[in-house]
């Protein structure tokens, strides 16, 4: 039964310091797996409370191309190669597409200035300041953001179009069962930059939600071609995105001037199982990796459909 009371509850918590978050203080997971159903129930009546103030998030804010391929390739996964037609390939396990419409994106930016403007605690990433658009989006982080609209369009982004696609480029079947999310963002003052890194995943894909008229220099995302030695820059622009296996090494420059708005989100199997070689220096998991020989070669089919394997508790940071 929800707790009507439960918004007006979670507005007068009290979220852990700035500093304790950053050390990974243990009273802040206790702070927010104390308070995990209050605030949970605090977002649904959040949304319930604005419903009709809201942007609606739905499938119409993906690029339209993107969105035609997939929705054939789920009827018929014999068509999947239109979809593998709209990445471009950087270098090996790297690719790089339109995801967002870039006229749609006004409705996902102005949900998430409605989010930043709650008052509900919210937790950013460990390891960045407590930036105005950072936080977890994932059921499995503590402090996640628990709005029911915006999990029904996570689910669907990660279901529906993250992991076929990553299942289709970078060969990730049996390696994608769970999900992880967070959304990032780089300012010039703070948070400038990501040194070299690999991610604790199978698959990463980094989208840029920046708007057409919100600019900014420096934050080139540089990525290291391990078979060529040489190092390969990309830039972000609006609805940008970036996929590629966790295990290619890469670093962001440091802003220079602007803001750079992301949203991050991973696909790993259970208990943070990767493929061997996709061991990270970026997550508390980062050994756990499976041996290359118990990788399965999908067919189209089972690349266009949904895991059986039910969510774990699991979670990088």
């Amino acid at each position: 039964m929800t707790n009507n009371n439960a918004l007006a509850q979670a507005r007068t918590l009290e979220p852990p310091s700035r500093e304790a978050s950053l050390h990974r203080y243990p009273s802040v997971a206790q702070f927010w797996n104390t308070h995990r159903n209050t605030l949970e129930e605090a977002w649904a009546e959040w949304e319930m409370e604005n419903k009709g103030e809201l942007p609606i998030l739905d499938e119409s804010l993906l690029d339209p191309r993107l969105r035609k391929a997939v929705n054939e390739a789920w009827e018929n996964p014999e068509k999947e190669s239109a979809v593998a037609d709209l990445w471009e390939e950087i270098i090996p396990g790297v690719y790089v597409a339109q995801f967002f419409d870039v006229e749609k994106l006004k409705d996902l930016r102005n949900y998430l200035e409605a989010v930043a403007n709650s008052q509900i605690p919210k937790r950013a990433p460990y390891g960045i300041q407590l930036n105005r658009y950072g936080m977890m989006l994932d059921p499995r982080s503590e402090g996640h953001l628990a709005a029911p609209n915006f999990q029904d369009f996570y689910n669907l982004m990660m279901e529906r179009y993250m992991r076929p696609v990553a299942r289709l480029l970078l060969d990730t079947y049996g390696f994608d069962s769970q999900t992880f999310g967070f959304s990032i963002q780089y300012n010039p003052d703070k948070d400038k930059d990501l040194h070299a890194h690999t991610d604790a995943s199978a698959a990463t894909l980094n989208i840029n939600i920046n708007l057409p008229d919100e600019k900014f220099t420096g934050s080139q995302v540089d990525f290291h071609d391990k078979s060529t030695g040489k190092t390969v820059p990309t830039f972000f622009e609006p609805g940008k995105a970036i996929i590629h296996r966790g295990n290619v090494p890469h670093a962001t420059h440091p802003i220079t001037s602007g803001q750079r708005s992301n949203l991050v989100v991973w696909l790993y199997g259970e208990r943070m199982e990767i493929p061997r070689g996709g061991a990270s220096s970026y997550g508390k998991f980062a050994h756990a990796t499976a041996p290359e020989s118990d990788k399965q070669t999908a067919t189209a089919r089972q690349r266009w459909s949904v895991p059986s394997t039910p969510k774990d508790h699991f979670a990088p940071f």
